[in-house]
């Protein structure tokens, strides 16, 4: 099983996507923004879960992340971020996702000095978005302009440390965002951050860009080093769920059409493109 990105606010303005999805046999990852958690009504998320059902797919849910800063030291925008992420899980849980997937939101240059703080404060705010929904599925952490995987797995380690039970909390790698933001393209570091990430790693959010900037390419189309990608995880036996998330029908056509060239890379995350 895969997953492809889909966002709520394209399934609200062209609902005939999901017959696309459906058609292809595509399990959406259906991804939030603060806009349309505020505009749509939670009869439209029943009604589009019920389809989404109905359509015999499985999906999993992008929390939003636009202006959200969960370890924020202000504790107005803290505040304003617990509210969004409490209301995102609360939406989410009407889809009953397989997954959930988050932003870490590590800044750099504002928290650089404040690491462990900002660490904290961001893990009590996913802790306290997730402990109405007891028997939520595995929430993952992703890398975005992070340059150094360990603000990421610090995070993923404090969250665990205050889950109630067992751990269904982890980490999303971002190949993309590792590669461009991450400056993976001039480094080329893609080892050390498996080496961190490793003990972790639930999901893989996968596209490609050239290194200049988070394109969102069909995978080929850019500059990662698949190859080393796939075999960084086949010898550190990995076998995390993937997302695939070009963002233009064609990309998304060509990495069914790459993934369906390399079976072997895709059959073991059990991400056969058999809808391609």
């Amino acid at each position: 099983m895969f997953f492809v990105n889909l966002a709520l606010r394209a399934l609200h303005r062209e609902p005939s996507r999901l017959d696309s999805f459906a058609d292809k046999r595509l399990n959406p990852e259906l991804g939030m923004d603060p806009l349309m958690l505020d505009s749509l009504p939670p009869a439209w998320h029943r009604e589009t879960a019920g389809r989404i059902a109905d359509a015999g797919l499985a999906c999993s849910v992008h929390l939003p992340f636009f202006d959200l800063q969960p370890g924020s030291v202000d504790p107005l925008v803290l505040a304003a971020a617990r509210t969004r992420l409490r209301q995102a899980v609360d939406t989410a849980a009407i889809y009953q996702p397989r997954h959930l997937i988050a932003h870490a939101a590590y800044d750099r240059f504002l928290y650089i000095h404040s690491y462990q703080d900002w660490r904290d404060r961001a893990a009590r705010s996913f802790a306290l978005a997730l402990e109405g929904w007891p028997e939520h599925p595995p929430l993952f952490l992703e890398n975005t302009h992070e340059t150094n995987p360990v603000h990421v797995a610090g995070l993923a380690d404090a969250l665990a440390e205050l889950s109630p039970g067992p751990v269904r909390t982890g980490i999303c790698f971002d190949l993309g965002h590792w590669f461009s933001f991450g400056q993976g393209c001039v480094k080329k570091h893609l080892a050390e951050w498996f080496d961190v990430f490793a003990p972790h790693l639930g999901h893989l959010h996968l596209h490609d860009n050239d290194g200049a900037f988070d394109q969102h390419l069909g995978l080929g189309r850019g500059g990662i080093p698949w190859e080393a990608v796939f075999g960084e995880l086949a010898r550190r036996s990995l076998t995390p769920t993937v997302t695939f998330e070009p963002h233009t029908p064609e990309d998304i056509e060509h990495t069914l059409e790459f993934a369906a060239e390399h079976p072997d890379w895709f059959a073991r995350l059990g991400a056969e493109a058999t809808g391609a």
